[in-house]
Order: C-alpha cells, then structure tokens, then sequence
C-alpha cells in the first residue's frame, strides 16, 4: 500500500475569492488627507512676506472676526493683503467694517522695524478704537 499525504476523508482545499473590498486602506488614506487638510486651513492667509521676531509665548488661537494688519521691512503698511497709502492709516481703520463686535486686531511687524514704527501704528489701531491687539511672533524658538 502507498502512503498517501492526504488524510481519509479530507477535502482538497480551494481558497475562494473575496466578493468584498477591503476598507481600511481607503480609511486611512482619507484621514491622512482629512488631518493634512484642517492643518493646511490653519495656517494664516496674509501673503505679505515678513520676518517675524521670535519668541516663547504660547501660540493664540486664530478667531473668525480678527483683521490683519502687516508692516513690511520698508515700513509699508497692509491691512490683511491691501497696501495702505503714506499717511492713509487713519481713513483706512476708519473705513473696516467692525461687525456686531469689536474685531481682533492681529499686528504682524518685521522683525528689522523700528519700535517707534509699530508703535505709531499701535497708536493709530487705539486712536481709531480698536482695543483687541495681538502682536504676532514667530515661535520657533528653543529653550535655552
């Protein structure tokens, strides 16, 4: 008698094929794409190009209601992406919409300015009314 591998009685197997796509590769790939989204969102849509100084404050959240005013290195400024004219500050803070609220004003300044620069406009941003500053920095600094 021969020996045989196969056992009495035992069927061949046959793997039989899937009717059903699998789901988990699809999932994570959207949550990749859903976290590199909401972090592309958040970041900050004024274009103007400015060295921020540094610093090791703890970040503030971005509000709906902020306006964004900018002083590049030349010492122009912007209010969010629109240059403002030489002495055409006070008509330009006169003429923002302020909503139903007092908006978030949001001062980005270069970090080559002079401090008298910002605070001119400092003084201007509290002459027109506006009594919400944040002073933007960048904080990429390590501890020491």
């Amino acid at each position: 008698m021969g020996v045989s591998s196969r056992r009495k009685g035992a069927k061949r197997s046959r793997r039989a094929a899937m009717a059903e796509i699998n789901v988990t590769p699809l999932v994570d790939v959207m949550l990749v794409l859903l976290i590199i989204f909401m972090v592309t969102v958040t970041l900050p849509a004024v274009g103007v190009p400015v060295e921020l100084p540094e610093s090791r404050a703890a970040p503030v959240e971005e509000q709906p209601e902020q306006i964004t005013i900018s002083i590049d290195r030349a010492g122009v400024i912007y209010i969010e992406d629109e240059a403002v004219a030489a002495g055409g500050l006070p008509d330009a803070l006169e003429a923002l919409d302020r909503g139903s609220e007092q908006p978030l004003i949001v001062l980005r300044g270069d970090r080559s300015l002079d401090y008298g620069r910002v605070m001119q406009v400092m003084g201007e941003l509290g002459r027109a009314g506006f009594t919400s500053i944040s002073l933007v920095t960048d904080g990429s600094v390590s501890a020491p």
